[in-house]
């Protein structure tokens, strides 16, 4: 694997700067949004035994059916804009799928992670998302952009990884792998299916998690690769998982070889929510 990656001054650096910002400030935006991870007060794990969950109305159990809910007299959802009332069935919901009830102003999520039903209630009022200030960075720096070229597995690979929440796992499929230099050094990144068509995410930790960056994992967005395998990093993009604010999340972590022996110092920090952030 060689992968050449001298970092190319931006032709503006005052809108290398400025995209970063608005980045940033966008990112920050849809955490804190009014029912956005921040919103979250409490992770139910569902079992076929009814429960109340806090936060909610009704009983809610999980079955072969899926999830149902029991709703006491005079209570309401709005389910895909439509009130239910009594029981009410959510049925299939995938994996990493989920499904909205709206309970006055709050926001009830009907999610599958792991194999497990949950419910996770999203209060506006709630103080995590009220006392959010943004998160920490580091200064954009064109240094942390390389290009590197992404190798394709000639099958995706299954590849299962562990989670925030002790015991859950979580199964990607893995198309390929990313090769760059950095520092000096050849490294490698193994790529899941990303968010936009033929894009990548990758998740990875590096010689400053722990210590100015969150602990357990970091994501880095990456476009389709070029007609001959060429892809950006841009590791000022490195961004927090939601796990990196709340507990209520369940966020994968990195595969083993996505463990970078270089110090990242760029991207997102360690949340403030999270304690204070060496410099």
């Amino acid at each position: 694997m060689s992968v050449r990656n001298t970092p190319e001054p931006p032709a503006d650096p005052d809108l290398f700067t400025a995209e970063w910002e608005e980045w940033h400030r966008g990112k920050d935006a849809r955490l804190a949004a009014e029912h956005g991870f921040l919103a979250i007060t409490g992770l139910h794990w569902l079992t076929a035994e009814p429960q109340r969950v806090p936060d909610a109305p009704g009983l809610w159990s999980t079955g072969p059916g899926g999830v149902t809910v029991e709703l006491e007299e005079g209570a309401e959802l709005l389910v895909d804009g439509t009130a239910v009332r009594g029981r009410y069935d959510f049925g299939f919901v995938p994996e990493r799928g989920g499904v909205d009830a709206v309970w006055g102003d709050v926001v009830i999520e009907v999610a599958k992670r792991g194999g497990h039903h949950v419910v996770r209630p999203r209060h506006p009022g709630h103080p995590l998302r009220a006392a959010f200030g943004g998160t920490p960075a580091y200064a954009p720096d064109p240094r942390w952009a390389v290009t590197g070229r992404y190798v394709p597995f000639a099958e995706p690979r299954p590849t299962t990884v562990g989670a925030s929440v002790e015991g859950l796992k979580h199964v990607y499929d893995a198309p390929g792998r990313i090769d760059f230099r950095l520092d000096g050094q050849e490294l490698s990144l193994t790529a899941f299916n990303g968010y936009t068509p033929g894009g990548f995410t990758v998740l990875f930790t590096d010689a400053t998690s722990g210590v100015t960056t969150y602990a357990a994992n970091r994501s880095l967005r990456i476009d389709a690769p070029g007609p001959d395998g060429t892809v950006h990093l841009d590791f000022n993009r490195a961004s927090n998982l939601p796990c990196a604010y709340t507990d209520f999340a369940t966020c994968p972590l990195p595969p083993a070889e996505n463990r970078l022996p270089v110090a990242v110092e760029a991207g997102e920090k360690i949340p403030h929510e999270r304690g204070p952030v060496n410099p």
